[in-house]
């Protein structure tokens, strides 16, 4: 089975970018050590500092669901609520 990549855009309320990039933040180590995290790397965009970029690939979807599952995911959701202006996940496969 190919490993699945995953592109997640989070776009934060303006009022609320330091907010959600702490949080955010807060993901990234407890993630990088989960069963079947290749990498687990945010961004932010240089030019609107409200949009932020997780690029992950990940062993197996059914890894990917176990984290999508996580405690730490689940405290992320709460921390931000109403923080965040847009989210949007695609998952992907390498064709190359």
């Amino acid at each position: 089975m190919s490993t699945l990549t995953i592109v997640a855009n989070i776009k934060a309320n303006p009022d609320k970018i330091d907010l959600v990039k702490t949080e955010l933040l807060k993901l990234v180590e407890v993630t990088r050590a989960e069963e079947g995290c290749i990498n687990y790397d945010l961004h932010q965009d240089n030019e609107n500092p409200a949009h932020f970029v997780f690029y992950e690939n990940w062993a197996s979807r059914e890894l990917w669901q176990t984290h999508m599952n996580a405690p730490h995911l689940s405290a992320y959701m709460a921390a931000t609520d109403g923080a965040v202006e847009a989210f949007t996940l695609n998952e992907m496969t390498s064709i190359r």
